[in-house]
């Protein structure tokens, strides 16, 4: 699943190609996406211009005068952005026609990704809504350190989990929780609410570094990641541990292990990441 750099770096490159173009027309070949597709996309956006696109967490906001899209990727969406006559591929569900002979185009083999009305202020959008602080482009380190601490008081879960969870922060998912909890030394399956205040600046320090890193790299291919111009994300050459297991760690030379937990692998260096 694209997570927070690779959906940041969708972001900047169909802002670069198409902030300020108008929309000359809008086609739905398929509307059955995780949610239908709100008709209103169609009959709003054909006539007016895109201002700029935004992110919150894992969404792309595209922002219009008509009101904003609120666009999801889900498991394997993606952007792209082709000639109009481009040929139309299996699982190219939706082209924003725009002038000057541009479309941005919307491809989802799983259709577990979305494309939703947002409306004037989609930030009140009831996806975006009650969303955690963004730990990269956000609140400073200290201001995230202590959101956490806080947020984990007397909580049992494990810390991989509790990052993964949107309400605590914005769009950290799983490959970058493992990153981060290795470049902090903090074990991913120790409880949220046994790690101290100072360990917790650590992890945030962490949480930036390795975001800012990927972004600058194009985020991560695992399968069906590519950015709208095509290219696979580089990160993914530079992991620590994600990916890892039964190698030796960098730092300290241990073995790197796997664990899985809610059908998802985490990766860690028993020797170096402690508790």
């Amino acid at each position: 699943m694209p997570e927070l750099p690779e959906v940041e770096t969708t972001r900047r490159l169909l802002h670069e190609r198409l902030a300020g173009r108008r929309i000359r027309a809008v086609v739905v070949r398929r509307r059955d996406l995780r949610w239908p597709i709100p008709r209103t996309i169609d009959r709003r956006l054909p006539g007016t211009r895109l201002e700029r696109v935004e992110r919150r967490a894992k969404y792309l906001i595209l922002r219009t005068p008509v009101g904003a899209i609120i666009s999801h990727l889900g498991m394997s969406g993606r952007w792209s952005v082709v000639e109009p006559e481009a040929p139309v591929l299996a699982h190219d569900h939706v082209d924003l026609h725009f002038a000057g002979g541009v479309t941005a185009r919307y491809h989802d083999p799983r259709r577990f990704g979305a494309l939703l009305w947002g409306g004037d202020d989609p930030g009140e959008h009831p996806r975006l809504v009650g969303i955690g602080p963004e730990p990269w482009g956000g609140p400073d380190d200290e201001a995230i350190a202590r959101h956490l601490h806080e947020m984990a008081r007397g909580r049992r879960i494990p810390l991989r989990d509790f990052l993964l969870d949107g309400r605590v922060l914005a769009g950290v998912g799983n490959i970058y929780a493992s990153e981060a909890a290795h470049r902090a030394g903090i074990r991913p399956t120790i409880a949220a609410g046994r790690i101290s205040g100072p360990r917790y600046r650590r992890l945030a320090a962490a949480l930036r570094g390795v975001l800012d890193e990927s972004v600058s790299r194009g985020g991560t291919t695992l399968r069906d990641y590519a950015s709208p111009d095509g290219r696979a994300g580089e990160f993914g050459e530079r992991c620590a541990v994600y990916g890892r297991a039964g190698e030796p760690c960098d730092r300290c030379g241990g073995i790197i292990v796997r664990k899985v937990r809610q059908a998802r692998s985490l990766y860690y260096c028993p020797s170096c990441q402690r508790g």
